[in-house]
């Protein structure tokens, strides 16, 4: 896929991903793991990433920072509020993240925005060489990367997108999709992963079989099957809007105008907001804002990173108020 493919994809996906789970052989999982092995590991990661990689110690982190690093996807919930010693470490230009001690020793990701799993798999591959070098994998030769959890066996990496899904989501067809998807290998979750609720009609699609295939096989196989649903969807979408026009439009407006002008804004109101006037924009009923806008207002507006952005704890109703704030800034 190239350049102008990829960018006329950014109507129906955010943002691509590719993580790899790794376990140093010499150390136990880290549901045996004690506090001097798992600080061990960190330094060893540490050591092995070398220059160009800043670090966050999560141990004694407190729950703003744990919590703004979940909203922009770069720990998981579980990491956040893991006891043992734990560790993120990421380069200098942000796109690889290295989580350390999560449920496997290493869980290291990069994110691209839009469809680009390419460059996601070769950023995360070079950093993966990089500590493969100089740290020995727990490796079968017959179970391929061995994991804390049976299900990454194999080629231990899950590649991802996130899919903007607002028409499908409407007309109730997300239920039939995952039926489909899981008959050839991959799954649809929430915007946080497993047991997360799609706010903003964004879902991730990713692979759930590691065992048995190649890393090239899988992105290829993704790739083509975003290609097939982001088809669905805008078919979805022209159906709505020929049907609904001036309902359609009215929405879009009123969401727009909600965003600009509201004084006080909570989370469920602006997912609904964000989720029609990105919908408008792909449909060419606004003008004049672009996805990388929308999608930055996603993140800057949760809770977490809005409380980091003002330094301080917030109640609700102070959230609201920044959260309205913010967007009139970025809009």
């Amino acid at each position: 896929m190239n350049e102008v493919e990829k960018k006329e994809m950014t109507d129906v996906v955010v943002s691509s991903r590719i993580r790899f789970a790794r376990n140093l052989a010499e150390y136990p999982f880290r549901s045996k793991m004690d506090k001097t092995s798992a600080s061990e590991i960190i330094n060893k990661i540490g050591l092995a990433l070398g220059d160009g990689y800043k670090k966050i110690d999560l141990t004694e982190s407190d729950e703003i920072t744990s919590g703004a690093l979940v909203e922009d996807h770069s720990i998981s919930r579980e990491f956040a509020s893991e006891p043992l010693p734990h560790a993120l470490f990421f380069s200098d230009d942000g796109i690889v993240k290295v989580m350390v001690c999560e449920e496997d020793h290493i869980r290291l990701q990069a994110i691209c925005r839009g469809l680009d799993l390419d460059t996601a798999f070769e950023r995360a591959s070079e950093t993966e060489a990089k500590l493969s070098d100089k740290l020995n994998f727990a490796f079968s030769e017959k179970l391929g990367y061995l994991t804390h959890c049976p299900t990454n066996l194999g080629i231990a990496m899950r590649a991802s997108v996130m899919a903007f899904l607002p028409a499908l989501t409407s007309e109730h067809k997300i239920k039939p999709l995952i039926g489909e998807l899981s008959k050839i290998g991959l799954t649809i979750r929430g915007i946080y992963g497993e047991g997360s609720e799609a706010l903003g009609c964004l879902y991730q699609i990713s692979n759930s079989e590691t065992l048995g295939v190649t890393e090239e096989g899988v992105i290829s196989k993704l790739n083509d099957v975003i290609e097939r649903v982001a088809e669905l969807e805008r078919k979805a979408r022209t159906l709505i809007k020929e049907s609904r026009e001036n309902v359609l439009k009215d929405k879009v407006m009123r969401s727009l105008g909600t965003l600009k002008y509201s004084f006080m804004l909570d989370t469920a109101e602006f997912m609904r907001c964000y989720s029609n006037v990105r919908l408008g924009v792909s449909l060419g009923i606004l003008e004049g804002i672009s996805y990388d806008t929308l999608d930055s207002a996603f993140t800057d507006v949760m809770p977490y990173t809005l409380m980091k952005r003002c330094g301080k704890k917030l109640d609700e109703q102070e959230r609201d108020l920044a959260r309205a704030a913010r967007v009139k800034e970025l809009l």
